[in-house]
């Protein structure tokens, strides 16, 4: 457990760590091209090591540097795992390798720990058999772990829900042109989280497979493309900039974080509109982008295509002039926890008025008062709460080292506000 101190107004520079979500895509379509793909900055955390030491049971070889890894692609000829293949709290390295692993011939077992093996996979795994491939849940629960029977996947049309998680959906993408024949994907509902979709069809035009996207509806994937060998420089995660800005916000401060693309795709990129709507101002730079508080004011704001930054949010609705409503959030409650359930907790605790429902939470501070903070194992809640003890005196994260998920040395990068 550990205290963070108040702190009169969070000023500074910080540098945004590299993206997890274009780090494992990476890893993934590097394993699937032809000749040996350099991988600059990649991000090095639990999750993206759960991601490259599972690759590595399928035959890839990996090569990590300082800041950098080489990754000597298969061309889609993957060896079948002889062990089962663990990946902690890891959703994106369970739901990307799950399809993934219908490449391999044989049978693969995914596993992870007590946590994903309550995260339901079902939707996916129907896809799967929709194309004859062998995908159960071993418990019969929807839920890890899972037997995969991988070989030559057919390809063909295929229809998934579109409402629990993106991640299905780009699982099935960046293997599609590894299928037999050619793909096509036809989401049921609306698609949830389409930021994350782009992600993933930007990095996979970037190594020269290309999809025909119709609206978020139907995803065209013609059979025979590759993913071309190349050096790919992964840019910063809008995500966990998302705690810096909200020091800032927060505060009254002025921070600036670096290493980011403005124009990203990545839908949290957006975070500061959305303090900027709160009242803080923002300036958007070269590589960096700059929010300097404001008094702040509560909004009303669907988040669906900004999930990762919601509890962000949540804890600068604390700090604002009335009630902050959220909404879009469904997902939320299938996540690292059950978000919502998390932040509903943890915010009254502090002392706000908080109403949350199966897809939207409603924050309306109140006396805040110090509280040691439950954080579930999840690395947003350790970080975004963190944000609350720079104004809340007495704020203790418990586990802090769960941000090792997704930012090892976040807390180290916090500290830079005291220096």
């Amino acid at each position: 457990m550990i205290e963070i101190k108040p702190i009169k107004a969070a000023r500074g520079t910080v540098e945004a760590p590299s993206s997890k979500s274009y780090t494992n895509r990476a890893f993934l379509l590097a394993a699937l091209a032809e000749g040996t793909v350099r991988l600059e900055r990649p991000l090095f955390s639990d999750d993206t090591r759960y991601m490259r030491r599972a690759l590595e049971q399928f035959g890839v070889t990996c090569h990590e540097e300082k800041e950098a890894v080489t990754v000597n692609g298969t061309s889609g000829a993957l060896r079948t795992p002889k062990d089962e293949i663990f990946v902690g709290n890891a959703g994106t390295t369970m739901r990307f390798l799950t399809t993934f692993s219908t490449l391999a011939p044989g049978q693969t077992r995914l596993t992870g720990d007590e946590r994903m093996q309550e995260r339901p996979i079902e939707d996916l795994l129907q896809a799967l058999r929709q194309m004859g491939i062998r995908a159960e849940s071993v418990r019969n629960n929807q839920c890890p772990p899972l037997l995969i029977e991988g070989g030559s996947p057919r390809g063909g049309t295929l229809s998934l829900p579109g409402d629990k998680s993106s991640q299905y959906l780009t699982s099935i993408l960046i293997c599609a042109p590894y299928f037999q024949n050619d793909t096509l994907i036809e989401i049921e509902g609306e698609l949830t989280s389409k930021p994350y979709v782009d992600i993933t069809l930007d990095i996979m035009k970037t190594f020269g497979v290309n999809v025909r996207n119709e609206s978020y509806r139907r995803f065209h994937i013609a059979a025979g493309q590759h993913y071309q060998a190349q050096t790919y420089r992964v840019e910063g995660d809008a995500s966990s900039a998302s705690y810096f800005f909200a020091a800032a916000a927060v505060t009254g401060g002025a921070v600036t974080v670096t290493h980011l693309n403005p124009k990203s795709v990545q839908g949290d990129i957006q975070f500061p509109r959305v303090l900027e709507r709160m009242g803080c101002e923002v300036e958007i730079g070269d590589e960096k982008i700059t929010v300097t508080g404001k008094p702040l004011r509560g909004i009303t704001i669907n988040m669906n295509n900004m999930p990762d930054v919601v509890q962000t949010l949540a804890v600068v609705a604390l700090f604002a002039e009335g009630k902050t409503t959220v909404t879009g959030i469904a997902n939320l409650r299938i996540k690292e926890t059950d978000r919502i359930q998390a932040l509903e907790t943890e915010l009254t605790q502090l002392g706000a008025q908080v109403e949350a429902g199966d897809d939207f939470l409603s924050i309306e501070p109140g006396e805040l008062k110090p509280a040691a903070i439950e954080t579930y194992n999840d690395h947003r809640m350790a970080m975004s709460f963190a944000v609350a003890g720079l104004r809340i005196p007495g704020i203790r994260i418990k586990n802090p080292k769960c941000v090792d998920k997704s930012f090892p040395d976040f807390f180290e990068r916090f500290q830079n506000f005291y220096d």
